[in-house]
């Protein structure tokens, strides 16, 4: 009897992988055979659409958002190693006997240096910020022209957008407004005032379009950082009158004047006072009345003086990590104080040691506190799930066949059938080790 209901088991589940259609994600057992990564594959060849993001459910309403720096290159992808992983003296070629290799930051990410443009990289830190609650990703941005490496950033940060729709996340760019100033070799002020419409309208005409495009009562957020260039209300308003849409704009802290009428609220950073700064803002800004985002972060170390790009040590200061005291200390003071919601400051700046994501030094334990925070139901196992992806996707890079099997992995963690996921990648690792 027992063997007739082991057969009947084996014949169902050849069934139902038979029967699915191309937009289907059938459901992964322990049993699963090269056969049945075989139909896999041909399902994945042949899909047409891809499946529609889940929302993941939290106990905690306030909204959390990510900031993200999509500033980095790395030689495998763009050609070269960027400079936010040089500066001026470090050599990521150089490799240690542990397989580290030589970047300008005091923290090392789990996964090594990489590029933002890398669609591997992007799978794997969207996925991560989706099972721990994170709501969507600010974006620093530089600008619409090609000076400096405002290009680089421009497109590093476009070749996102597919990538968070699918994953079912927001985000919205903040803009440096000082970027302005660098008009080829021109120092005009209405050329600089061109040159920030010209910007923004880009911003207006390519992600304001997006159906996941951060807003708040029916306004597109814009966030500033500052402005600490373009400083004049008049010359907001200015501004302004060239959009069709009306963005509220976040200014950084006790910036908000000047935006005059287009002001919409402000957003705390990092200051070397820590707490006693973070206190003293958010009591002013519960006093004035100012809706406000509430920051938080891990601490702050950079690697300025170390790399060359800052000659004075008198100018270094540090807030420590202390493991993950700094960074519960700021999310319980930001949770208890009147901010509208949280941003996290930040997802990776490695120059800064102000990173979230997972490092050697804090494993996954950014992420964990977060999820406690946002009460998912996730876990710190589930979020292995994206570094299996990503470093089976980078170890069989050549593997076509593998790479289109890993595809609905990818579709199943964005569409939270996790106990699916992981006996996937079981099956996967049986002749893929990692």
């Amino acid at each position: 009897m027992g063997k007739f209901i082991k057969i009947a088991s084996l014949f169902f589940l050849l069934f139902i992988i038979g029967s699915c259609s191309e937009d289907s994600i059938i459901d992964v057992k322990d049993e699963l055979t090269n056969e049945n990564l075989e139909s896999i594959y041909q399902e994945e060849l042949f899909r047409k659409n891809y499946p529609s993001p889940v929302v993941v459910s939290k106990n905690n309403p306030k909204k959390v958002y990510v900031h993200y720096m999509p500033w980095f290159a790395s030689l495998e992808t763009d050609g070269f190693w960027g400079q936010h992983w040089t500066m001026t003296n470090r050599n990521p070629n150089n490799v240690d006997a542990l397989g580290k290799r030589e970047i300008a930051s005091h923290y090392y990410p789990l996964i090594g240096p990489y590029s933002s443009k890398d669609n591997d990289l992007q799978e794997y830190h969207l996925l991560l910020m989706k099972l721990s609650g994170i709501d969507g990703v600010i974006f620093d941005w530089y600008g619409a022209r090609n000076v400096n490496d405002f290009d680089m950033l421009k497109i590093n940060t476009n070749s996102f957008i597919n990538e968070i729709e699918q994953v079912g996340l927001k985000f919205a760019i903040m803009y440096e407004d000082k970027t302005a100033q660098y008009l080829s070799k021109q120092n005009v002020g209405s050329a600089n005032l061109a040159a920030a419409v010209t910007d923004l309208q880009y911003i207006e005409n390519t992600y304001f379009t997006s159906p996941n495009y951060l807003k708040s009562n029916n306004n597109e957020l814009l966030f500033l950082f500052g402005p600490n260039y373009i400083t004049e209300p008049s010359d907001w308003a200015t501004i302004m009158s060239q959009m069709n849409s009306t963005p509220r704009l976040m200014s950084l802290w006790k910036a908000s004047y000047r935006l005059g009428n287009n002001a919409g609220g402000e957003f705390s950073w990092v200051d070397r006072n820590h707490l006693m700064t973070l206190n003293g803002y958010y009591q002013y800004t519960a006093q004035n009345n100012i809706q406000t985002v509430g920051g938080v972060y891990p601490g702050f170390n950079d690697y300025y003086l170390e790399g060359g790009w800052r000659d004075d040590p008198s100018l270094d200061w540090e807030i420590p990590h202390d493991g993950l005291t700094a960074f519960n200390e700021t999310l319980a003071l930001a949770d208890s104080s009147t901010t509208d919601f949280i941003q996290l400051t930040t997802w990776n700046d490695f120059g800064e040691g102000t990173m979230i994501e997972p490092t050697l030094e804090f494993g996954f334990s950014f992420l964990e506190s977060i999820q406690a925070y946002t009460g998912v139901s996730y876990t710190a196992t589930d979020l292995e799930l994206p570094l299996k992806l990503y470093q089976l996707r980078k170890k069989y890079k050549n593997e076509r066949r593998l790479q289109v099997i890993l595809n609905r992995v990818y579709y199943l963690i964005f569409t939270l059938e996790l106990y699916d996921a992981e006996h996937l990648l079981k099956t996967i690792e049986r002749s893929y080790p990692i």
